[in-house]
C-alpha cells in the first residue's frame, strides 16, 4: 500500500487527475462546473477560495521549507559559489520567458495581455524533477542543477506573486502588513522559547500573517512563507531536495514530512479548482504563455548557463551544453505555479482560461526534452 501511495505522489497523479476531471467537466457542463467552483458551499467560502487561499498556504509553505533547507550550510544553495551557475541560469529562466512573452505580445497580442508576463516565470518542481529523472537518471548532475534552478525559480516566483499580483478589484492596504511582521515576531519568540511543535508557529505566526495579507489585499496563500524559516532546524543540512533524513526530527523536517503528503494529494483539489478551461477558449494568451515557457525558458537558461561558464563559474562535472539545453526544456514545464499566477493575472474569464490552457500545455515541454535527449544521445546515470 505504501508503495502505491508513493508511486501516486511521485508521478503527481492527484494533480493530473484533478486537471483531467476539471477539463472534462468544464467542457461537458461549463455552467455546472462554474457553480461548483465559485458558489459558497462551505458557509461563506467557495471551493475555489478554499483551494487557492487556504490549501495553497501549505503548498507554498512546503516550497518555503525546501528553500530554507537549501540555504542552510550543506544545502544545495550553500555556499553561494557552487550555486552561481544555477542562479545565473535561473535569472535567464526568468528574463527569457518575460522577454519572449512581452516581445510576442507587442507584435501579436494586445495591451491587456501584458499583465500576464509573470505566468511563465516559475517551474513546476515536482513535474520537472520527475521528467529529469526519466531522462537523465537519478545520479546525473543535471538533476541537482535543475532542482537548484527550480528552487531559486520558485523563490523569485513567490516574490513576483506577492508584489505584482495583488487583488485587482481592491487597492493594496500595506498598513495591514504590520500583522505579517507580528506573525514573524511571534514565530521568532516561539523559536527562542524552544517550542518544538510546529502547530503554534502555524496557528499564531501563520494566522497573523494570513490575516495581514488578506486584509492588505495581497495573496494570503503566501502566509507561511515568512514564518517557515523560523521553524527550528539543524544548523547544517545533510540531504538534498526530495530526500528524507530519518534522523532529522527537527520542527522544520517534521512539518515537511507530515504535510508533504497532504499537499501532494491535495493538489487534486487545486487542479479541480483551477484547470476547468473550455477548449474553445484557446486564444492569444495561450500561445504567449506556451511560447514563453518552452522557448523563453530553454533559451534563457542555456544562454545564461554558458555565460556563467565563460565568467568562471562552471557547470557541474558531467554537464555540457547539450545537457544544459535539455534541462532548460524540462524547466519549461510551468504547470502548477503558472496555473496559480494565471488565475491572479487576469480577471476576465476568457483571457484567464486561455492563459491557463497555455500553462497546462507546457507539459509538452517534456516531449521536446525527451526528443532532444534522444538526438543528443544523453546517457542515463543511475
Amino acid at each position: 500500500m505504501r508503495e502505491r501511495i508513493s508511486l501516486l505522489r511521485e508521478f503527481s497523479i492527484p494533480l493530473i487527475a484533478g486537471v483531467i476531471v476539471a477539463l472534462v467537466w468544464a467542457n461537458i457542463s461549463p455552467e455546472s462546473y462554474h457553480h461548483f467552483d465559485h458558489d459558497h458551499f462551505f458557509g461563506p467560502l467557495s471551493f475555489h477560495f478554499v483551494s487557492n487561499d487556504l490549501f495553497m498556504v501549505f503548498f507554498f509553505g512546503i516550497a518555503a521549507v525546501e528553500i530554507t533547507q537549501s540555504c542552510l550550510p550543506g544545502g544545495d544553495l550553500n555556499p553561494p559559489r557552487k550555486a552561481v551557475n544555477p542562479l545565473l541560469a535561473t535569472l535567464g529562466g526568468i528574463v527569457g520567458p518575460v522577454a519572449v512573452y512581452l516581445g510576442l505580445n507587442a507584435f501579436l497580442g494586445a495591451p491587456g495581455l501584458a499583465k500576464g508576463w509573470g505566468i511563465p516565470t516559475a517551474t513546476d518542481i515536482a513535474l520537472a524533477w520527475l521528467v529529469a529523472r526519466l531522462i537523465f537518471g537519478a545520479g546525473h548532475p543535471a538533476i541537482s542543477f535543475l532542482l537548484l534552478l527550480a528552487i531559486a525559480d520558485d523563490a523569485i516566483g513567490l516574490i513576483i506573486i506577492a508584489i505584482f499580483y495583488p487583488d485587482p478589484s481592491v487597492p493594496t492596504e500595506p498598513q495591514w502588513l504590520f500583522l505579517v511582521l507580528c506573525g514573524m515576531v511571534a514565530a521568532w519568540l516561539l523559536r527562542n522559547a524552544k517550542v518544538r511543535s510546529y502547530w503554534p508557529y502555524l496557528i499564531l505566526g501563520g494566522g497573523l500573517s494570513w490575516a495581514g495579507l488578506f486584509m492588505g489585499h495581497l495573496h494570503p496563500a503566501l502566509a507561511l512563507v515568512p514564518i517557515v524559516p523560523f521553524l527550528p532546524h539543524p544548523p547544517k543540512e545533510d540531504k538534498h531536495l526530495f530526500e528524507e533524513d530519518p534522523a532529522d526530527r527537527s520542527t522544520l523536517a517534521t512539518f515537511e514530512h507530515e504535510w508533504k503528503i497532504v499537499v501532494d494529494f491535495g493538489l487534486f483539489m487545486f487542479g479541480l479548482a483551477n484547470a476547468g478551461v473550455e477548449f474553445s477558449g484557446i486564444g492569444a494568451a495561450t500561445w504567449l504563455v506556451l511560447a514563453a515557457l518552452v522557448v523563453g525558458k530553454t533559451g534563457g537558461i542555456t544562454l545564461m548557463g554558458l555565460l556563467g561558464e565563460r565568467l568562471g563559474f562552471p557547470l557541474p562535472t558531467g554537464m555540457g551544453w547539450r545537457e544544459l539545453a535539455v534541462a532548460g526544456m524540462v524547466a519549461g514545464i510551468g504547470f502548477t505555479v503558472a496555473l496559480f499566477v494565471a488565475g491572479e493575472a487576469f480577471t476576465d474569464p476568457i483571457t484567464q482560461g486561455a492563459a491557463k490552457m497555455g500553462a497546462m500545455l507546457s507539459i509538452g515541454a517534456a516531449v521536446l526534452a525527451f526528443a532532444a535527449a534522444a538526438v543528443f544521445r544523453i546517457r542515463k546515470v543511475h
